[in-house]
């Protein structure tokens, strides 16, 4: 028979531990409530705010980089003229690429008397962002009336919108040529033009990149502008040009030569590439290292792996890194792990290689990886720390994923700030549902980015808040 005490401490423990659940409860109903309140704020704010603090509002979104609000910013820029709000709108939605505002956009370049120039040109920019082809004929006729304060955004945004139909890129790129050769555009114009042309994509436009980028009494400026036109059509017509250009005496002209190999093939593309890596000018070193990635290049790596160790620029180092890292066979990991595992390397080449030795390698290195921060905290190497703590956040691990699980339920149960929220990125990246009381346990933070990204974690991982 129990004692009385005894009798009291467990109608203590049962109170208390009751008290503490629905202590829990109120919290996480009080923060829902709130969620609920400020979303209900925020569309009250779409509907009737000023256009400051729909400007406020929309650079919130951006920063969360949510879009539980767009339908109601849809309905808001059907409806309104006002400069502040369609520029904020359309830029919002251009730097998703997200649909949705074409044909207000449409019409505000269509109505542009009515509008702000700032509006016309964010409703260009945006057409181009989102590739909406159907501008392509608007943009076409915006051109024909040659009003200055339109053309430079309206040649870029048709070139980019174009792409997205073959039929449109060649009326497009031959539009442009027209209005190239006819028309006496400015110097701004002209790089313009011969840019939208390759964002085109059109095959029409080769031979008069070809003859632009071969010209050597061409200003430079285009001569390049037209080389990186090229390399974006990507057809065997235009090879030969570039090639061409690779011995010129510019140095700019020679890198700007060496990247556009990138899309290309065949004995002599990878011959000037090599060749390219003896450049003295480091921007064709830099050029070379980046195209022997696009290409994947095997033949490079010993060359990438002198430039990666030996080269005075450091911006040559890290391209270097990031080529052997793409290209990704037996000989460039070896070289991106000894960079790695180097300590007397430079912050900057250690968190680069680990960074690709991830990428390729990550199940059988992540253990190393985890060793080598944990020696960075050690030593207060804060830069160092941060940075393989962002690489592992940023790791899928294929297979086995004890390890990760195990440094990221310690990281969000004891973790800094930082370390809790990349906690969250290797659960969401790697699938770590075992972790489901660590990330609800999140969910009420007081900190709210912190709680955000539980919430966001959660949803990706299927569990239940």
């Amino acid at each position: 028979m129990k004692k009385p005490c005894d009798r009291g401490s467990v109608f203590l423990k049962r109170f208390f531990g009751h008290t503490f659940l629905f202590f829990l409860l109120f919290i996480f109903l009080s923060f829902f409530a709130y969620a609920q309140g400020v979303e209900v704020s925020r569309r009250a704010t779409i509907q009737y705010g000023t256009e400051t603090e729909i400007a406020a509002l929309i650079q919130a979104l951006k920063n969360e980089n949510a879009d539980y609000l767009d339908d109601d910013l849809i309905v808001l820029v059907e409806t309104t003229r006002n400069q502040s709000v369609l520029t904020g709108v359309f830029g919002f939605f251009g730097e998703r690429e997200k649909s949705g505002i074409e044909e207000r956009a449409i019409r505000a370049i269509v109505e542009r008397d009515y509008e702000t120039s700032e509006t016309v040109l964010s409703a260009i920019e945006y057409l181009g962002r989102v590739k909406y082809a159907q501008a392509a004929p608007v943009f076409m006729e915006l051109l024909d009336t040659e009003e200055r304060r339109f053309l430079n955004t309206a040649f870029r945004a048709i070139g980019r919108a174009s792409s997205s139909d073959s039929v449109l890129a060649d009326e497009t790129a031959e539009f442009l040529i027209d209005f190239y050769t006819y028309r006496n555009p400015g110097n701004d114009s002209q790089r313009e033009i011969i840019t939208a042309v390759g964002a085109a994509g059109s095959l029409k436009g080769v031979s008069f990149l070809a003859e632009i980028a071969s010209n050597t009494d061409e200003r430079i400026t285009l001569r390049i502008a037209a080389l990186d036109a090229l390399s974006k059509i990507g057809d065997a017509d235009g090879l030969d040009a570039i090639l061409g250009c690779i011995s010129t005496n510019d140095p700019n002209v020679r890198s700007a030569a060496v990247a556009a190999l990138g899309p290309f093939s065949g004995d002599a593309v990878d011959k000037a590439i090599l060749d390219a890596f003896r450049d003295s000018y480091y921007r064709t070193r830099i050029a070379a290292a980046q195209a022997s990635r696009d290409r994947r290049l095997a033949a490079a790596v010993p060359y990438l792996k002198y430039r990666a160790e030996h080269d005075e620029v450091p911006n040559v180092k890290d391209e270097a890194i990031r080529a052997l890292g793409a290209i990704g066979s037996q000989e460039a990991i070896e070289v991106i792990d000894g960079l790695f595992s180097e300590r007397k390397n430079s912050d900057r080449v250690r968190l680069i290689a680990a960074e690709m030795l991830m990428k390729n390698a990550a199940a059988g290195n992540l253990g190393r990886l985890i060793a080598e921060l944990e020696d960075a905290r050690t030593n207060n190497q804060t830069a160092l720390y941060n940075g393989f703590l962002r690489i592992i956040g940023e790791t899928v691990v294929g297979g086995d994923t004890a390890e990760m699980e195990n440094i990221a339920r310690r990281f969000l149960q004891n973790g800094s700030l930082m370390e809790k929220l990349y906690g969250l990125d290797m659960a969401a990246n790697n699938n770590l549902v075992r972790l489901a009381d660590d990330i609800k346990s999140l969910v009420s933070d007081r900190n709210e980015s912190l709680a955000r990204r539980a919430r966001r974690t959660a949803e990706r991982l299927g569990i239940e808040i």
